[in-house]
């Protein structure tokens, strides 16, 4: 055999050696996408317990739901979503980014009417003004992914009023309190952090240094950017509710998310967690959400969630 016959062996073989690879990479990426388009339909209810109601109060359950980002045609989710109404909660907290298509808003009440015979409060995502964009999504390794250009308008104002007429309270860099089993809750809620809307309305009249009559401090947020949990966590909240990461959308089993899409450690991306700021500390709810953006439908590793937070009293 020639050198030259030799040479070209070899590169038939890495020639052979490359193809097998890339071949390997396809399925491997065929299967991943095959995976995750199942994984975002197996919804699950993740169940948490805080005890930081006012001695003598008995348990007060909030269903927190975050980032539905509804589509017409999704039947399994709008199934599950108003099956939600069999765990009859006391609160109903939707943390925002509730559409993801223009005509989604009616079946989207739809499946949520059979949850409006509970009380509930609301507070707007991106995803409730802005229909979503196709992105590159390697884009969100290198941060937040911002207001899109030109963006299409989705129906708020309808959706707005609609969960308005069915008995839930907006929010929207706004404060209300409500009488839930027996206890004052007071709720302080902003407009969408990720685009820079926030606007504090503190609490109800009466809150701070009342001690004639116990209450419990909520703030409603949908994207959990830190300035925002530290004002509320200054300001005497006693629990913070927060949804926008996705946890993640896409992570690796046995690390987590890779990203949050905000300025969040990414290991706080999805759960339960203490936030400490200035000597003071608040536990924080960040949910992994229900849905996925239109154009990236698919779930690895965390699968959609609503929480069921059962509140209980101090020891």
């Amino acid at each position: 055999m020639t050198g030259l016959d030799s040479l070209a062996g070899r590169a038939r073989s890495i020639g052979r050696g490359l193809a097998v690879t890339a071949a390997a990479g396809a399925v491997a990426g065929a299967a991943a996408t095959g995976y995750g388009l199942w994984e975002k339909n197996q919804f699950v209810l993740r169940e948490e317990t805080l005890p930081i109601l006012p001695p003598g109060f008995g348990p007060i359950r909030v269903l927190h739901l975050s980032d539905i980002h509804f589509v017409p045609g999704q039947q399994r989710k709008a199934a599950w979503l108003s099956s939600l109404a069999e765990l009859e909660p006391d609160l109903v907290v939707n943390t925002g980014d509730n559409l993801s298509h223009v005509k989604a808003v009616e079946p989207l009440l739809e499946s949520l009417r059979p949850l409006m015979k509970f009380p509930g409060v609301f507070v707007p995502g991106s995803n409730d003004y802005f229909a979503p964009r196709l992105k590159n999504p390697a884009s969100y390794f290198l941060g937040p992914s911002g207001k899109p250009k030109d963006p299409a308008p989705l129906d708020w104002p309808r959706l707005r009023a609609a969960f308005g007429m069915g008995g839930w309270v907006d929010l929207t860099n706004r404060c209300q309190s409500l009488i839930i089993r027996g206890l004052r809750v007071d709720f302080s809620g902003v407009d969408d952090p990720h685009l820079g809307l926030e606007r504090y309305a503190g609490w109800p009249r009466g809150t701070k240094g009342q001690d004639s009559r116990p209450h419990l401090r909520v703030a409603v947020i949908h994207a959990p950017y830190q300035r925002v949990l530290d004002h509320f966590t200054e300001d005497d909240a006693d629990l913070l509710l927060a949804g926008h990461t996705h946890g993640g959308q896409i992570c690796v089993p046995g690390f987590g998310a890779l990203v949050a899409n905000c300025d969040l450690p990414t290991w706080r991306a999805k759960g339960l967690h203490d936030w400490d700021s200035k000597g003071h500390t608040t536990p924080v709810n960040v949910s992994g959400g229900i849905g996925t953006s239109r154009f990236a439908p698919v779930r690895i590793a965390c699968k959609p969630e609503a929480v069921l937070l059962t509140l209980t009293a101090r020891s």
